[in-house]
């Protein structure tokens, strides 16, 4: 649904805002932003988010069963959920010429409503809350510190330092493990990706199943909307994924699992996002869908999502919560949730923004090549989170991977920190296949097995009471990631069975 129809309007729009902020009887909590964006525009692109939340409680599996049966159920009970929840509200919007889109991995409806829907939505006691879901002039998710190209290693420093060359010589180079990007979308066919991407067979190009674009309303960005094929408009994406899997085998070896398989989703236009952008492309993730956007198969959901934005208040994330569900319920489909810190470092306090701040996420925040925090990588603590975050952190400053259109560069930020890990978690699962579908199993090994010799805060800080030299800490959480350290943890500790 690209296109939100023109709306009838009531006779007065600021008296319709009386009246709905009079009303005795209204049942739902309005977002403030709806209302400035009623009086301003008199309609507003909203959320309505459904009393049940909750991620359904689904019996354990018996030893050696197959992940993904579990995650089979979980769609279906989310999926009838939504159907349930929601067919009163459908039914009323359908009647009202409003168009909408549906979620079901999240309890939610996105519309654009006019102020006479508005007061009637609020009044309903099926819905909880009416937010904002605005779309915002240009403005990346992460400012990124770009740097001028240098001649490529055939290694790319980050992949060294966390030891993936290591791995691979034991033959594990991340085959049998897909992961999944959300992003400002990809160059599928960048020459670093292309024979990575998990639509192409060495002759054609299958993108169903492979890539969504969860785009369909934007103004001004060279991908258009809803991209039959991947595309990227600001090359943040095509630079995340190809640390993740990239190598073009002519020296560019700029990915830490080049063995593994990609899939993609858009969810920012020009660098930026909404609610219902980054909802869709976890829906998408959990359970793809062909290029008509049906057929929804969680057989083909990635084995880790990597994640390298944040959801701004202005983007409206204001509450907090608005894709805390989305996320939970993408973990508890067995998937490996890697989030940047962000950079609004140095300051204690500074992972303030979804999906970093949520407890489902493997957080991760940027060092140099020495080792060193860098400075703008956020710190913790999360108010109300019960983990130390960032969980670890992983090279970020000054990172060589691939840009469209078939380039290299060089940018710094948690963003290219954060497929770092992505990179090691299909690593670790794809020498130990019993991990995937365990993205707990996995979180903890890596926490545990994250390098502390050599690893600082070059302006030592007490965050949360802790100070950056007591492991884990708020500033560096349990250590700089190492594949080889996790690696050797699962063979020698938890003596696993190759």
């Amino acid at each position: 649904m690209s296109s939100l129809p023109t709306e009838r309007f009531v006779p007065s729009i600021a008296g319709a805002l009386c009246l709905l902020a009079a009303a005795s009887a209204s049942a739902a909590v309005v977002d403030p932003q709806v209302r400035r964006a009623l009086s301003a525009a008199g309609s507003a692109d909203v959320l309505l988010v459904f009393p049940d939340q909750a991620t359904p409680v689904l019996a354990p599996l018996a030893s050696g069963s197959d992940y993904r049966v579990r995650r089979r159920a979980l769609v279906a009970q989310l999926q009838a959920r939504a159907a349930a929840d929601q067919a009163v509200t459908r039914d009323w919007l359908d009647a009202h010429g409003i168009v909408h889109r549906d979620y079901w991995i999240a309890n939610v409806i996105q519309a654009r409503i006019p102020v006479s829907a508005l007061t009637a939505l609020a009044s309903r006691a099926d819905i909880a809350r009416i937010d904002a879901n605005p779309r915002i002039p240009q403005q990346l998710p992460q400012v990124e510190s770009a740097r001028l190209p240098q001649a490529a290693s055939s290694i790319a420093w980050g992949v060294s330092k966390i030891d993936a060359p290591a791995v691979w010589a034991k033959g594990d180079t991340g085959q049998g493990v897909v992961i999944g990007g959300e992003d400002t979308g990809y160059q599928w066919d960048h020459p670093a990706l292309k024979a990575k991407y998990r639509g192409w067979n060495g002759v054609g190009v299958n993108h169903n199943y492979n890539w969504h674009d969860a785009i369909h309303d934007s103004t001004g960005s060279s991908c258009g909307n809803d991209s039959p094929f991947p595309c990227d408009d600001v090359g943040h994406g095509t630079h995340t994924m190809g640390t993740m899997a990239g190598d073009d085998g002519a020296g560019n070896q700029i990915g830490v699992a080049p063995g593994a398989k990609w899939i993609g989703c858009r969810n920012m236009a020009s660098g930026n996002g909404t609610p219902a952008r980054y909802i869709e492309c976890m829906q998408w993730m959990l359970a793809p869908t062909n290029s008509s956007d049906s057929s929804p198969n969680p057989d083909l959901a990635p084995d880790i999502v990597s994640n390298s934005w944040y959801c701004a208040v202005s983007e409206g994330c204001t509450v907090g919560d608005e894709i805390e569900t989305a996320v939970n319920n993408l973990v508890a489909g067995g998937i490996f949730y890697a989030a940047a810190a962000g950079n609004a470092g140095p300051g204690c306090g500074t992972i303030a923004g979804p999906p970093a701040i949520y407890d489902a996420s493997f957080v991760v925040g940027a060092t140099d090549s020495n080792d060193a925090l860098v400075g703008f990588s956020s710190r913790g603590p999360v108010a109300g989170a019960t983990k130390v975050r960032p969980d670890v952190i992983a090279p970020g400053y000054g990172v060589y991977s691939s840009i469209p259109t078939n380039g290299y560069a060089n940018m710094s930020g948690t963003s290219m920190a954060t497929p770092h890990v992505a990179g090691a978690a299909a690593l670790l699962m794809s020498a130990f296949p019993s991990l995937k579908g365990k993205p707990a199993e996995v979180a903890s090994i890596l926490r545990e097995t994250a390098i502390r010799a050599g690893v600082t805060n070059p302006v030592p800080q007490t965050c949360g009471g802790i100070a950056s030299t007591v492991w884990p800490n708020h500033a560096l959480g349990y250590g700089r990631v190492d594949a080889l350290a996790a690696y050797n943890d699962v063979i020698f500790i938890d003596g696993f069975d190759r």
